[in-house]
């Protein structure tokens, strides 16, 4: 007969099997809408459509695919790391962890609280962003790296998007693929500094992939929002699912109904040698 410990033991084993037995191996489409998904994210699907968007990127399960600040939150990240569990491999690459600032650092927090909760999280990887350059990853070993809604910050924050691309091309293998979601502006719209809004058009976006080297092989309008005028007083921040209003009295139910951002869905890919 088994003792207490050794049943609890078996228990906490068994659970661990079921969870990821649940979503692993699974479809992108099955695994956005899974278990382990609160009802908040998995609303959001209607607006970000992952398993479009990762289908046209052309993901396999096979694949080691670093994805770029996935957020405290980690909404592709749950995707993407049960995903590609069995076969491929996940790599969330984000701010140092030695950062002193205490954003990055709760930030952080809130992630690991994520990786912790479920053992689908189990073999994701963490690497670092230091100065526009790599840690902890090989640089030619990825046949993927992503990033949403993150261009803007290159510029506003990082201030150095031109370092940001130059390392995507770096880490990835001759033939990989670059994908970009991002929150799309048009020539007649954009105003105010690069990036401020948080929108950018498609030809800036374009622009600095093609000056790190990648080429661009394909857009899709999945993430398109015909309803996204860009005149809003906040950015894309005006828009759900921030809601960003200094004046208390505005009326969300406006932004709500026009949604989420427009946003370009764009694939570029590192030419082979001799290509």
């Amino acid at each position: 007969m088994l003792n207490k410990r050794t049943r609890f033991l078996c228990c906490i084993m068994l659970m661990a099997t079921t969870t990821v037995s649940v979503v692993a191996g699974d479809t992108l489409a099955s695994i956005a809408n899974g278990p382990h998904r609160s009802k908040e994210h998995k609303a959001r699907n209607a607006a970000r459509h992952p398993a479009e968007t990762l289908a046209f990127f052309g993901i396999k399960p096979s694949m080691k695919v670093i994805e770029i600040h996935p957020g405290d939150q980690g909404w592709y990240t749950e995707v993407l790391a049960p995903y590609l569990q069995k076969e491929g491999t996940y790599i969330a690459m984000s701010h140092p962890r030695d950062s002193d600032n205490k954003w990055v650092q709760q930030g952080h927090k809130t992630f690991d609280t994520k990786l912790a909760s479920n053992p689908i999280y189990n073999k994701v990887r963490l690497a670092a962003i230091r100065d526009a350059k790599a840690e902890g990853v090989a640089l030619g070993s990825a046949d993927m790296v992503l990033t949403f809604r993150n261009v803007h910050n290159f510029i506003t924050h990082d201030r150095n998007p031109d370092g940001m691309f130059s390392m995507f091309y770096d880490l990835l293998k001759p033939g990989g693929i670059l994908g970009v979601v991002q929150h799309r502006d048009t020539e007649k719209t954009a105003t105010g500094p690069l990036g401020e809004r948080g929108y950018l058009t498609e030809k800036v976006v374009i622009a600095l992939a093609e000056k790190a080297g990648f080429k661009l092989v394909a857009k899709s309008e999945i993430n398109a929002n015909p309803k996204d005028t860009k005149d809003h007083p906040y950015g894309v921040w005006t828009l759900p699912p921030t809601l960003s209003h200094k004046n208390k009295s505005a009326d969300p139910a406006k932004w709500r109904a026009i949604g989420e951002s427009d946003r370009m869905t764009l694939k570029f890919i590192k030419p082979d040698k001799g290509s």
